[in-house]
C-alpha cells in the first residue's frame, strides 16, 4: 500500500515541512506493473502475497477490480507491503519500502509453475526476495516464457538470474549501480554482456534499447508536464510487455508504452495513474509517427 504525502520540497535530513494532501492508494512494483498490463489490454495473473491486515484485503480487490487475476496472490499472518512516498510540487519522490508479507515470497508455490507456464511473458521486480525472483525466472525460462526483470529496488544480481532474464528494464539510476557507469549508453553495452537485451528507461528523455550486434535506439518521451511520478516506470513496463506479446517491434512497443507513462505522470498516486488501453491508443495517435497496436 502507498502511503503518499504531497509537499511543496522534500524535508532534508532532520527537517520537518507541511504536507498538502495525504493519499492512500495500492501500489507496490508487481501489483503496478500487474494493473498497468490489465489496462493496457493484457489478461494478467499475479503471484505474491499479501498480509491478513485491511491493506491486504484493499490490495486483494483493487487488483481484482482491475481484472487481474488474483489466484496466485497468498495471504500470510502479518502485515501487507508498504511504500512511504514524499512527492515534491516538481513531480519528484522519494520512496521507503517495508516489504512485510512481500518478504514471504521465497520460492513458488502450489500451481505458480502453472501460472507461469501459461503466460506470454513473465514480470519480474525485486521486491520479493531474490529466492522467489530466481524460482519465478528459472520456471519462465524452462517453459520457454520471456523473463523481464525490472531490477528495483536496485542490489547486485547474481548471475544465474541474469542467465535466465531476457530483458532487463533498469532506470537510469539502477543502470549506474549495476554497471558503475553513469552514462546510460555504456551502462546498457555493460549489460548486453550479461543479459540479451536491455531497455534504459530515461524519465522525460525516454527510454534506450540495446539489443547485441546493433546500434543502442533512443525513443523520445511525450513532453507533458508532470504531477506524479511514482509508478512511472511500472506502466511503462506493463504497457511494453503487453505490446510486444502483440508482436509489435521494439521501437514501435517503445514510443507506445512511454505513451502510457506519459498520461500516468499526468495524474497523482501509483496505479490509480495508470491509463486504460482507449486512452493511450488516443494518446499514442497524437503524437507524430506513432501508431497503435492492432
Amino acid at each position: 500500500m502507498d502511503l503518499v504525502a504531497y509537499v511543496a520540497t522534500a524535508p532534508r535530513r532532520g527537517e520537518t515541512v507541511t504536507g498538502r494532501a495525504f493519499r492512500t492508494v495500492p501500489g507496490g512494483k508487481g501489483a503496478n506493473q500487474a494493473v498497468a498490463a490489465a489496462r493496457s489490454g493484457g489478461s494478467v495473473t499475479m503471484i505474491g502475497a499479501v498480509g491478513d491486515d485491511d491493506f491486504g484485503v484493499r490490495l486483494r480487490a483493487s487488483l481484482a477490480g482491475d481484472g487481474v487475476d488474483t489466484g496466485g496472490l497468498r495471504t500470510v499472518e502479518g502485515e501487507s507491503g508498504t511504500a512511504h512516498i514524499v512527492v515534491d510540487d516538481d513531480g519528484g519522490n522519494a520512496i521507503v519500502v517495508v516489504p512485510g508479507a512481500n518478504g514471504t515470497v521465497d520460492g513458488l508455490a502450489d500451481g505458480d509453475e502453472r501460472r507461469i507456464a501459461a503466460a506470454d511473458a513473465l514480470l519480474l521486480q525485486l521486491e520479493i526476495p531474490l529466492g522467489g525472483v530466481l524460482a519465478g525466472a528459472r520456471a519462465a525460462h524452462e517453459h520457454g516464457v520471456r523473463v523481464v526483470l525490472t531490477p528495483a529496488p536496485a542490489q547486485p544480481l547474481p548471475p544465474e538470474l541474469l542467465a535466465v532474464t531476457d530483458l532487463l528494464v533498469p532506470n537510469e539510476h539502477e543502470a549506474a549501480v549495476l554497471t558503475g557507469k553513469s552514462d546510460p549508453c555504456d551502462a546498457a553495452s555493460a549489460l548486453l554482456a550479461l543479459v540479451p537485451e536491455v531497455v534504459v528507461t530515461l524519465g522525460e528523455k525516454g527510454s534506450l534499447y540495446a539489443v547485441r550486434d546493433a546500434e543502442p535506439v533512443h525513443v523520445p518521451a511525450p513532453r507533458v508536464k508532470a504531477e506524479d511520478t511514482t509508478a512511472a516506470g511500472d506502466t511503462f513496463v506493463g504497457a511494453l510487455a503487453v505490446a510486444g506479446g502483440e508482436g509489435r517491434t521494439m521501437p514501435d512497443a517503445l514510443a507506445w508504452a512511454s505513451a502510457a507513462s506519459a498520461l500516468s505522470v499526468q495524474r497523482p498516486g501509483a496505479s490509480a495513474s495508470m491509463p486504460h488501453r482507449t486512452e493511450t491508443d488516443a494518446f499514442a495517435a497524437t503524437l507524430h509517427g506513432s501508431r497503435t497496436p492492432s
